[in-house]
């Protein structure tokens, strides 16, 4: 299921790993690969998400291609996919 909003061009698609769901904080924990566009190498941390609505369906364990972007001067995922 693929769900977003645009992203500024220079954002590239990043594999992820879901990690642990913070619904009332509106947060994911991802373990993921380098973003480039945020020149930030390959981590562990906790995103906010553009859509709330993501967060209902997202689970521990959940393989995602998502891109990132700074956000209201915070790190957000703008678009996220689960991989099947």
């Amino acid at each position: 299921m693929g769900l977003g909003l645009a992203v500024s061009a220079q954002a590239q698609s990043v594999d992820g790993e879901v990690k642990k769901v913070d619904a009332d904080a509106g947060k994911v924990t991802l373990k993921h690969g380098e973003i480039k566009n945020l020149d930030m190498p390959a981590m562990q941390m906790s995103f906010r998400v553009s859509d709330p609505g993501w967060l209902k369906t997202l689970q521990v364990g959940d393989k995602v291609k998502f891109t990132a972007d700074k956000v209201g001067g915070q790190f957000t995922i703008t678009t996220l996919e689960v991989k099947k």
